[in-house]
């Protein structure tokens, strides 16, 4: 799976997020106005660009944005280490991801975001024999709830997690609070900034002794993040403490985009 962001992407996030110049950052990139503009959208021109100027003064990791622009992308993830979870990517124009996890045991499940259809959530649910009793939103953004009305038509009692504030006062999660499914423990970490109800899920618990996993929404991709035009320090500020300061071997589950491990994005994310 191709990273979320190409590096021209990478680059016009950090800008606007600066609120760099555009004249100033064609010129240091060595490119007119119109070229870096085709560059940020497409990823690749027929001129050389600057990166490693450029991404300084949109206030990038210079050096991890040259290998990002130079093909980096992090390693593949072998899942059988965790044998009771599923990425599920459905697409409606691009891509989003989804994933169910569960005890072997007592097969109870919960799902996290739902993405645009849940065909292929059913159906998992089917063959695995799973008793689906949580619904955990990382955030309410279209794409990642398109199915949520199918899902609980399809298990009326199904108990949802949300940080929204149009949500009923027992469905908002709780900072800090472990949410039990089987083995499973599920700690919600507040991450708004690309979503202002943005929540990560910290699961650990596994039969398998695996490491923890962090179902992390939009906060972060493998080698960028969740653009936020409007608070974009607490953002990445929220990404620092609430996701990478986890173990180095946590498996990082976006909403878009391969998977990753936190040790990938402290080495590799040109954002930290």
């Amino acid at each position: 799976m191709p990273l979320e962001d190409h590096i021209g992407d990478i680059c016009r996030k950090a800008r606007l997020q600066t609120k760099m110049d555009l004249v100033q950052c064609a010129e240091v990139a060595g490119l007119a106005v119109e070229e870096l503009q085709a560059w940020e959208t497409e990823g690749l021109i027929d001129r050389e660009v600057n990166v490693l100027a450029l991404a300084e003064l949109v206030g990038l990791d210079a050096g991890k944005a040259v290998k990002v622009a130079d093909g980096w992308g992090p390693a593949e993830v072998d899942l059988s280490r965790w044998a009771e979870l599923r990425l599920i990517t459905t697409a409606e124009g691009f891509e989003v991801n989804s994933f169910v996890a569960w005890d072997p045991v007592t097969r109870q499940a919960t799902v996290f975001d739902t993405g645009w259809y849940a065909d292929d959530i059913f159906a998992l649910v089917e063959l695995e024999d799973l008793k689906v009793e949580h619904l955990m939103i990382t955030h309410m953004h279209g794409d990642h709830v398109a199915a949520m009305g199918d899902v609980r038509k399809r298990w009326p009692d199904i108990r949802l997690h949300t940080n929204n504030e149009g949500a009923p006062e027992k469905s908002r999660v709780q900072e800090g609070g472990a949410i039990e499914v089987g083995t499973l423990k599920i700690t919600p970490r507040l991450t708004p900034g690309h979503a202002a109800d943005g929540v990560t899920y910290v699961v650990e618990g596994w039969a398998s002794a695996a490491p923890a996993v962090a179902m992390v929404g939009d906060a972060v991709f493998a080698g960028s993040m969740g653009k936020d035009f409007e608070t974009p320090a607490l953002a990445q500020e929220k990404v620092r403490t609430e996701i990478l300061a986890l173990p180095e071997d946590t498996l990082i589950c976006p909403g878009h985009g391969p998977l990753t491990t936190v040790g990938e994005e402290r080495a590799h994310n040109p954002f930290f």
